[in-house]
């Protein structure tokens, strides 16, 4: 099946660089496979792998709305495509297992999305800056909006965590062209 189609004019190519998984890693249990169910190019991907988690990915050769896994995950840990946030949302709750999608500030808002949130009883992860987020071509810059990690199964030790984000400061680090290499070699 292939993921349907992103709605017209909506920027969704925000890949993940690696340094913005890392406040996830202690909440995350080795011994659970995860499911990156928007893989895009693979960078979020990647990055779990680096740190040791096992990882199912699928991208648009699945359709996560619609689809139904045949494989065997324990989380799903994710950067949804933006302009179908609310799809991927309700999906994602839909499976009761651990979750953690990376979305923009404005996700906390709305009658819905609160209505679903008050159910599971989320926490989240606050970064203290913009990710710079990998656009085609490898650039990277940051976005207009903030973001955060939408979390629930992870048994935060806070319903709400401010954290401090540590970036990479030469810009050529903070793209993950390296752990692709890095898997592909090994």
């Amino acid at each position: 099946m292939q993921m349907p189609p992103k709605r017209i004019g909506a920027p969704d190519e925000f890949q993940t660089p690696p340094y913005a998984v890392k406040p996830l890693i202690p909440y995350l249990k080795k011994d659970w496979i995860i499911w990156e169910c928007a893989e895009g190019e693979g960078y979020l991907s990647s990055a779990l792998k680096n740190e040791g988690f096992k990882v199912v990915s699928t991208g648009k050769e699945f359709d996560f709305l619609t689809g139904i896994p045949n494989f065997h995950f324990d989380a799903i840990v994710t950067n949804p495509p933006y302009s179908l946030k609310d799809e991927f949302i309700e999906k994602a709750f839909s499976y009761g297992k651990p979750l953690a999608l990376l979305l923009p500030l404005t996700a906390l808002e709305g009658k819905r999305r609160q209505q679903i949130y008050k159910k599971y009883k989320i926490q989240i992860i606050i970064p203290d800056k913009r990710i710079d987020f990998i656009y085609p071509g490898n650039k990277s810059h940051s976005p207009w909006f903030a973001t955060f990690w939408l979390t629930y199964g992870l048994n935060l030790p806070r319903d709400i965590l401010f954290v401090e984000l540590e970036v990479p400061k030469r810009t050529k680090e903070r793209n993950a062209t390296p752990f692709r290499a890095i898997e592909k070699n090994a």
